[in-house]
């Protein structure tokens, strides 16, 4: 990594081969992208190295983190899907893998019998709980020297991007039924 004039952070190497890619044209907001990559793929090194040890892949553990603030009740594995933003199919096995260690059970849906819940279980709760202290610190190393400030205009521009590709597949999606 180096600075630029403005004492910013780059990658020079993702400079040049983005500058090539773009043509000079839009040669930022493909850096940028190269950017968002790279920090995503440090952030996902550090979560699986910590999960690892522990048995479950970041996957799993992500499920295992939404449903142990879900409430007692469980959710849904449509709910899961769409709010870790896969596939039904893909949580379908995640919840299979951690049921099958004891995590997560499937309960029947109190409010439509033809519902099945994921619903984490006591050793669900005490797996988290002994993870607690290795994440809190691996975060504190990531985002050391980060402020408060800093790090709510991180997560702000990450949800943005998100947000244009939501935006950007609903429109897409309209525009193919539309051409039908």
């Amino acid at each position: 990594m180096e600075h630029d004039s403005a004492g910013l952070l780059f990658d020079p190497r993702a400079r040049a081969a983005m500058s090539e890619f773009a043509g000079g044209d839009g040669t930022l907001a493909f850096e940028a992208a190269a950017a968002v990559r790279t920090a995503f793929q440090a952030v996902e090194r550090m979560r699986s190295h910590g999960s690892e040890g522990r048995g479950l892949s970041s996957g799993a553990m992500d499920l295992l983190l939404r449903l142990s603030s879900a409430g007692e009740d469980g959710v849904s594995i449509g709910e899961l899907a769409q709010s870790a933003g896969v596939s039904s199919r893909n949580v379908t096995g995640l919840v299979d893998t951690l049921e099958r260690d004891g995590l997560v059970r499937r309960v029947p849906d109190r409010r439509d019998r033809r519902s099945v819940l994921a619903q984490i279980t006591q050793d669900g709760r005490a797996w988290i709980e002994a993870f607690r202290k290795p994440s809190q610190l691996a975060m504190a190393a990531m985002f050391r020297g980060f402020s408060a400030e800093e790090l709510t205009t991180l997560r702000h521009l990450c949800l943005r991007l998100a947000e244009n590709q939501r935006q950007l597949a609903e429109h897409l999606s309209a525009q193919e039924v539309t051409e039908r």
